[in-house]
């Protein structure tokens, strides 16, 4: 054999094993993919593991009576394993489907039985480990979805994966909505106590390890129960806020709103003494007609505030000795040209010699930009120092974020211009101030010239365990002296019994202290008598912010409403609302209306009182003056020798049914509903009868029937 012919039979058998290899590499690859890809993608997914985040509960949000304003109910997203044990029997599984998917249909209406069967058939010839089943399921649906043919044979064998996470309700719906806020996954614009708070309502999210099966989907291992860090439930915020003051806020507001047809108006309650905010409401003018709460204008829409100013204008006069009370100007039949400078005009052209007490009363534009040019002319600084330790060129620091900057010039801000911006400043132009501003400056006056932050959040709780208190910061310990305190008070009073707000406000039961202001707004580069666009017209924005009781105050208030287009005079827009709102807090609030006038002593009768809970029965006793006696076992017995009346405390031991027997509708429904029973009612007035009595151990979840009398 020659030497080439050697070479070629080696090169011929070298090739043909790398073809003979080739081919059964191809086949190989064949056979693992298209023969045995199911097996070894399942092998695969098997493999494939990691640790997802578990969804904490977030925190509840309360309001100051303890009515929950915002929390998180547990929602599912159904799926479905079609190889669960109970149902890798191809007979057990066809049997059932259609049943299933009967009761599906019939339970959701959303899809036909037909179309519920196919998806199934389908999912279990594709051996689909997680199929979707459906998004969003209530508790209650979950509950019920349990008992569907497969799925109640059991969580491992029925092939029901529940997949929990949390949706946040507002039980009020749109009641202190934007105060109430919402969460931000933008944690730069954060919105009200949802995004201020988050880091205490968010929780710890805790991990769990989860399976990637078919199709990518993750699924728990062992079907959630080995989670190996557990989440930590967000805290719970406790508001300033008081529901039943919300919603008379929030009605009175708006229904003022439609009758003026304004654009948007804010109101703002105050308590006095603590700076807490009992209520705050916002409304917008939508598109569709309606009013929504979209802006929270009382912390961020900064504005001229108009006469409602005046305030500092005049307690900077009076406390600086430049004018008094009875200080008489000549406001020449309302109308004064600043030399060099704007005409500024009153709403009354009759008025010429007045006291700086009737200027006030009046809100005299004229009276105010006099006092403050021919005073201040020669020192301006004087007069823009002393409303800079008011602190009113400075933001509040709020609990909730939003606050808009206040602007208030001096004789070194840009822009300034001592013949116009000297005598506009006496009467609230040529500066910003929001309105919860205003309120807090006004807020200072009744509480007897301290000056206090306000404040949304009282404190969080965790676990029911305080976490941290919140109390009022102090802006400015006194704003003025109380020489000047006084005259400013006069002042404030006076507004309501013989100036603007003059038979608007008045009240035979109490009395209201405030300053009315109806302010031009300006409509950017086009001025204060131009509309954007060019058109004619003038914006106004009527306000009135003050106390009640004028004697002894206990809430402070601000109401704005802008762009009001049948009347804008402050008095017939704003006033109506303080006076519909403080009617219904005087009317409601025992300290303020009482007094310690009603005695209940000896063998009195005393008022009846229904059984429940013994921390409000004590509150309203103590109010009336009755001393609570309780040694006694009738809440409804007449008041002892020692003028004690006797309760009883609603107690129930858990695993029992509760004694709801002499309790109102509401109250016998929330301790039954916290034990764990459904109850049914029939009738109405106080429980008279329970189908089960108290003490019974029954199954929770079991039905009671209460009868009312």
């Amino acid at each position: 054999m020659s030497i080439r012919t050697n070479i070629l039979l080696r090169v011929y058998l070298a090739f043909g094993l790398i073809l003979v290899f080739a081919i059964a590499v191809i086949v190989q690859l064949y056979r693992v993919q298209f023969v045995q890809g199911k097996k070894w993608r399942s092998m695969a997914d098997s493999l494939t593991t990691q640790y997802k985040n578990i969804e904490a509960a977030r925190g509840n949000i309360f309001s100051v009576d303890g009515s929950l304003l915002a929390t998180s109910v547990p929602e599912y997203d159904l799926h479905m394993d079609m190889l669960a044990g109970g149902i890798a029997d191809d007979h057990v599984f066809y049997e059932k489907v259609d049943s299933l998917a009967f009761k599906m249909a019939q339970f959701y209406g959303d899809k036909s039985a037909s179309e519920y069967s196919r998806i199934f058939r389908e999912a279990r010839k594709d051996s689909s480990r997680y199929q979707l089943i459906h998004k969003n399921v209530s508790f209650k649906d979950l509950k019920t979805i349990r008992t569907f043919p497969i799925f109640n044979m059991g969580k491992n064998n029925g092939g029901l994966c529940v997949e929990p996470h949390n949706k946040r309700i507002l039980p009020f719906r749109t009641l202190a909505q934007r105060t109430i806020g919402y969460k931000n996954e933008n944690v730069k614009n954060p919105v009200g106590l949802e995004g201020a708070y988050a880091d205490y309502i968010n929780g710890e999210n805790g991990k769990r390890l989860m399976q990637r099966v078919a199709g990518g989907v993750w699924v728990p291992v062992n079907n959630g129960v080995n989670e190996e860090i557990a989440a930590k439930d967000g805290a719970d915020i406790i508001s300033t806020l008081d529901v039943n003051l919300q919603d008379v806020a929030q009605a009175a507001l708006k229904d003022q709103l439609i009758k003026s047809q304004a654009d948007h108006g804010c109101v703002v309650l105050m308590e006095v003494a603590t700076g807490e905010i009992r209520a705050i409401a916002n409304f917008t003018h939508t598109k569709d007609g309606d009013y929504k709460e979209e802006l929270n204008y009382a912390i961020s829409d900064a504005a001229d505030p108009g006469s409602t100013f005046k305030l500092a204008t005049y307690m900077t006069a009076f406390d600086q000795h430049k004018i008094d009370t009875n200080t008489v100007v000549n406001v020449d039949g309302g109308r004064f040209k600043v030399p060099k400078g704007p005409t500024i005009s009153d709403v009354e052209h009759d008025n010429y010699a007045m006291t700086a007490k009737k200027a006030f009363e009046e809100s005299s534009n004229v009276a105010a930009a006099k006092f403050v040019y021919e005073h201040y002319y020669d020192n301006p600084q004087q007069f823009t120092d002393k409303i800079y330790s008011y602190h009113l060129n400075e933001r509040l620091g709020l609990q909730i974020p939003g606050e808009g900057s206040p602007l208030i010039r001096n004789p070194h801000s840009k822009g300034w211009n001592i013949n116009y911006s000297l005598p506009e400043m006496a009467y609230g132009y040529e500066m910003k101030m929001t309105p919860l501003q205003m309120l807090t400056f006004y807020n200072s006056v009744a509480n007897n010239g301290k000056m206090i932050a306000p404040i949304f959040v009282k404190e969080i709780r965790r676990l029911g365990n305080t976490v941290e208190q919140f109390h009022a910061r102090v802006i400015n310990e006194k704003v003025c002296s109380d020489a000047t305190l006084g005259k400013m008070k006069a002042l404030l009073e006076g507004v309501v019994t013989e100036g603007t707000a003059k038979n608007v406000l008045t009240s035979k039961l109490y009395t209201v202290a405030g300053k009315t202001g109806t302010a031009q707004i300006a409509n950017g580069t086009h001025g204060y008598g131009n509309k954007a666009g060019g058109g004619g017209g003038t914006t106004y924005q009527a306000s009135f912010c003050g106390y009640f009781p004028a004697n002894h105050p206990k809430y402070s208030m601000i109401v704005v409403v802008n762009n009001p287009k049948t009347i804008y005079l402050a008095a017939l827009v704003a006033g109506p609302v303080f006076k519909t709102i403080a009617d219904k807090v005087y009317s409601s609030d025992l300290d303020i209306n009482q007094g310690n006038n009603i005695r209940f002593v000896g063998n009195t009768q005393p008022p009846k009182a229904k059984t429940g809970d013994t921390k409000a029965i004590q509150q309203v006793y103590t109010k009336l003056g009755i001393k609570p006696l309780y040694a006694s076992n009738n809440v409804t017995s007449a008041v002892d020798t020692s003028g004690g009346l006797p309760y009883d405390e609603a107690t129930y031991k858990k695993g029992t049914v509760p004694n709801v027997t002499g309790m109102g509708l509401s109250d016998a429904l929330y301790i039954m509903g916290n034990a764990g029973y459904k109850v049914t009612a029939r009738g109405s007035g106080v429980v008279k009868k329970q189908s089960v009595t108290g003490g019974s151990m029954i199954p929770r979840g079991s039905k009671i029937l209460i009868e009312l009398e």
